[in-house]
């Protein structure tokens, strides 16, 4: 997963639209899911280390894919039974049983970024000029605690503070997490 390929963010950009336009076309655009009710498309986390991803939903069908990395932001674009179809922040996409996922919002560090060593900064309060908590990778996996006015408060193992709402894959542009 090198990094976000373009087919991953020209397919977000449709929900960035309708996220940035306000509620009315939030209502029109996101669906309640089939089978849980819960919106979609929705950001979730992988649970385990070992999650297979498959070309259908059904273990039948063949794996594509294996994750490697519990913890991991995807995003759920359907639901079918007891599987998910999901999309990754490089923008592949395949089918997951709903038992290897988690409710648990993560976010990746801008897995966009193509500059070798660029750094991102972690900062003690919402707001450019605080305090420099750490300086985090591109890729790295972040618990998310909340999202508000364009800053999330997030985790990276002890590691606490704010970074821009735009820096992160998992959470959508203005949305508010509590």
């Amino acid at each position: 997963m090198a990094g976000l390929s373009r087919r991953g963010v020209l397919s977000g950009l449709a929900l960035m639209a309708a996220l940035a336009a306000g509620p009315a076309a939030q209502a029109q655009d996101l669906q309640a899911g089939s089978v849980t009710g819960l919106p979609v498309p929705r950001y979730v986390s992988l649970k385990t280390d070992r999650v297979n991803l498959r070309e259908g939903p059904s273990k039948e069908h063949r794996t594509r894919w294996v994750y490697q990395r519990a913890g991991l932001p995807v995003e759920i674009v359907a639901e079918f039974e007891t599987w998910r179809r999901v999309r990754d922040a490089d923008g592949s996409e395949g089918w997951v049983l709903h038992s290897l996922l988690s409710g648990r919002r993560t976010a990746l560090i801008a897995p966009w970024s193509k500059v070798k060593d660029e750094t991102f900064t972690l900062r003690k309060a919402a707001e450019e000029g605080s305090a420099v908590v750490a300086r985090l990778q591109a890729g790295v996996i972040a618990s998310v605690a909340s999202c508000a006015n364009s800053w999330c408060r997030i985790s990276v193992g002890n590691t606490e503070g704010y970074l821009r709402q735009d820096r992160l894959w998992g959470v959508y542009p203005n949305e508010k997490v509590d």
